[in-house]
């Protein structure tokens, strides 16, 4: 369910703090979150944040485009590792054999150059 208008877009107060912080400062070092339900405002824009995927900090630089997704969105919880060996198996399988221009000729077949 979304968020209601007259509400407007939520932000963690401390993590608005942080970006607050940031703001004034020439060195802009990366803002640690766990917020990950927080929305992206503009003032994120251009600014670098670690947000926590309940294991590490993931590393994201906030663009235009980003504006209105959460933070979340940029920090996948799962590690996608690849299927299984026998999945791959099938799908070498699957795929269509060499033609015969590709291949050499066997020995003794007419084809052969002498």
């Amino acid at each position: 369910m979304s968020r209601s208008i007259w509400k407007g877009p939520f932000v963690d107060p401390s993590l608005l703090k942080k970006v607050d912080k940031v703001k004034g400062q020439s060195n802009k070092a990366p803002i640690k979150t766990w917020s990950r339900k927080s929305t992206i405002i503009p003032e994120f824009v251009g600014l670098s944040f670690l947000i926590h995927n309940g294991k590490t900090f993931i590393p994201i630089k906030i663009s235009e485009e980003m504006v209105g997704h959460k933070l979340g969105e940029f920090s996948p919880t799962r590690k996608f590792t690849g299927h299984t060996p026998a999945d791959k198996k099938a799908a070498a399988a699957d795929s269509p054999k060499p033609t015969g221009d590709d291949t050499k000729p066997k020995e003794g077949s007419k084809d052969e150059k002498k």
